[in-house]
Order: structure tokens, then sequence, then C-alpha cells
């Protein structure tokens, strides 16, 4: 029996295309499934690259770091490098699946403006799912993506024109965000938040004290609290907690690591603790948490 979660790597039909590949949803459903034996899309996989599947037709669910969203027309899920999600397939669905690479993003991104708040990819801060508009063109540009990437018989230059469409889509996609999480606008006090994001995602093995990041940002926890509170309506404690949970998480499933070998590794003392603190913020335990998700 498969244990472990499936990690998929990055691995394009066409190797010379700097770090971008687009397929539909119908193809993933019927041909993936017999070429990948250990990689069922219906599963809970890990994906080592960045993802933006466009739904064009049909109904169903699609699972994001253990939490499902529903799907229809015209939603988008975002899904960044790391994350845990899985397809659910139905008899009408239907839509495109854009994959690129790491490198990839981080060059698409220094295209764009500088302070421009990336909120496509920033998963501890923004919902993975978009509703488009019907009047929206971004259809458009992601077909003829598809067509490119398609079209065999052309090859000359076809680098730069998947980068044109793609900041083109990218650029579009950041609007609809920015428009329906406008409460978050670039200020000091986002400024801040990103940075302790920054901090936690570097530090959480040494600390799960909001007094700890506070004082690395020279602001009062009252001050970090408040931050955390207009940002992300929670605590900075419960943001700290709901960040190490979903780490833990993502270990769990995709490793054969053991409980007590990843309480040290997330800065448990003891790894009787580090249950406590599973169960208390899942209300399973770390193993009957990986039994639910295999």
């Amino acid at each position: 029996m498969q244990k472990d979660i499936p990690h998929i790597d990055f691995n394009s039909q066409k190797p010379d295309n700097s770090g971008i590949e687009i397929l539909t949803i119908e193809s993933l459903s019927v041909r993936r499934k017999g070429e990948i034996v250990d990689h069922n899309p219906e599963k809970a996989h890990q994906v080592a690259f960045n993802m933006i599947v466009f739904y064009t037709a049909g109904e169903s669910k699609h699972l994001v770091d253990f939490v499902w969203h529903d799907v229809k027309k015209n939603t988008i899920i975002h899904i960044s490098k790391g994350q845990v999600n899985a397809f659910k397939f139905t008899k009408d669905l239907k839509g495109y699946i854009i994959l690129f690479t790491e490198d990839y993003l981080k060059k698409q991104i220094n295209a764009l403006p500088k302070n421009e708040l990336i909120r496509l990819f920033n998963a501890h801060l923004f919902s993975p799912s978009i509703q488009v508009p019907e009047d929206s063109s971004i259809v458009k540009y992601i077909q003829l993506l598809y067509e490119e990437y398609s079209n065999v018989n052309e090859d000359y230059n076809q680098g730069n024109t998947y980068d044109a469409l793609h900041s083109i889509i990218f650029s579009k996609l950041e609007r609809l965000k920015q428009y329906q999480t406008f409460h978050l606008k670039r200020s000091n006090k986002l400024n801040t938040f990103l940075d302790f994001k920054s901090l936690l995602e570097n530090h959480y093995t040494k600390s799960r004290n909001a007094d700890f990041y506070a004082e690395k940002l020279n602001i009062t926890y009252k001050h970090l609290n408040t931050i955390c509170k207009d940002t992300v309506a929670i605590t900075a404690k419960q943001f700290i907690d709901e960040f190490v949970v979903l780490e833990a998480k993502r270990l769990l499933i995709n490793s054969e690591i053991k409980s007590t070998e990843l309480a040290y590794s997330l800065g448990f003392e003891e790894p009787t603790n580090f249950v406590k603190y599973f169960k208390k913020h899942t209300g399973f335990t770390p193993n009957q948490f990986k039994k639910t998700i295999q």
C-alpha cells in the first residue's frame, strides 16, 4: 500500500520550455491516471511547483491544504509550491491547468512593478479561490496559451510567447484578487505583517511565542496582535499555531517520519507536548490524522 502522499515534481512535456506547462482538466482525468501509477490526481498530493486551475464548465470540489473548495464555471484555484491538493473529477468538468516552476514565477514577478503585492501565491494570507466575472477576457488568454503550447509545428520564439501570455494572465488575476481583497492595501501595517510571516517561516522551529517575533520586529506584542487582527482577523499566536499545524500536517503525510522525530524537528522539547498541541488544534493525534488522509 502506498503510505506516503505523492510528491509531484515539475516534469513538462516540453523540457526546453523554461518551466511552464499547460494541459486540460479533461486530459488529466483520463491520461494521467494511466501514466503515473503512484499518483492519482483525485488523491491528496503535494506539488513542487505552482498551479493555476481554471474551471470552464461543470461543478465539483478542489482540495487545497486539507480544505475542500467548491468550484464551478469560471472558478480559478491557485496553488503554491509545497501545498497539498487534489481534484474531484465529475462528468462535465472542463478547464485548464497551468503549471510553472518557482524560478519561472520569480522571473515573472520581477517583471511586475515594484511594491506590487503578490496575492495569488501568498498561501497563508489569501483564499486559493477566485470567481472570475463572466465578462472577463482572461479565458481568451488562457485558451491562447494552451493553443500556443499545443502547437507542435511552431517552436520559433515560443518561450517569449509563453512569457507574454503568462504575464497578462498573472496580472489580470492579481487585479481580480486585489478587488476581492480590497481591504488589504499596501501599507506599513501590511508590510509589517508580511515581515512577521517571513520571520515565522524562518524561525517557527525555534519559537511559537508571539513575543519572540514582536521583539525581532521591534514592536510590542500588543501592536503585533493588532496588526494580525486587522490583516487576517486572528491574533498573532493563532496565526503562529495555524502555520505550525499546517507545516506539521504536510510533513506527516509526505514522509515516514514518526511523531517523535517530527516533534523534535518542529522545536518541541517533548513528543507528548507535540501530540497534545496537534490534537488541540485539529481534534486528531498525528497518527490519526495521517490515517484519515491515507
